[in-house]
């Protein structure tokens, strides 16, 4: 089970890459020359995003042998960046994503929803790229 849960975590934040990389540029769009919002793209990038934090969280819970609170897991540099920085990373990047589509639904304006779900959209996709554990990080993780 833990095989197929990663693999799917890791092979799904390509969908979730484009998909945000789209709702960030209908969101500029939508922001700088005041073309409609484009919900869809937004809600998509939603979607993905808290389907992967289900994933990830099944696999910090309860499958995942790279997470340990055990004596001296802060020195071991794979150990500590799958227990905290990932976990901690992740969280803040899927709160902002999630406040911006709120943000965004709400806004009558179409400008407004647009620069709404660009700021919070952009903010949460560099912290994923920030978080996620490239295979050029030594981290142990490959690209899928």
């Amino acid at each position: 089970m833990y095989n197929m849960l990663k693999h799917a975590h890791s092979g799904l934040r390509w969908l979730l890459l484009a998909a945000l990389l789209y709702a960030i540029i209908k969101g500029f769009q939508s922001w700088r020359n005041g073309k409609a919002f484009n919900k869809p793209s937004a809600l998509i990038g939603l979607i993905l995003t808290h389907v992967q934090l289900v994933i990830g969280l099944l696999l910090y819970f309860v499958y995942s042998p790279l997470v340990s609170y055990g004596e001296g897991f802060m020195k071991d540099t794979i150990t500590r960046f799958y227990t905290v920085e990932h976990l901690v990373t992740m969280l803040l990047a899927i709160i902002l994503i999630t406040i911006g589509y709120s943000r965004g639904k709400r806004k009558a304006d179409a400008t407004a929803a647009g620069k709404a779900v660009f700021v919070f959209y952009l903010i949460g996709l560099v912290l994923i790229l920030l978080g996620i554990p490239w295979p050029f990080r030594g981290l142990g993780a490959g690209w899928f």
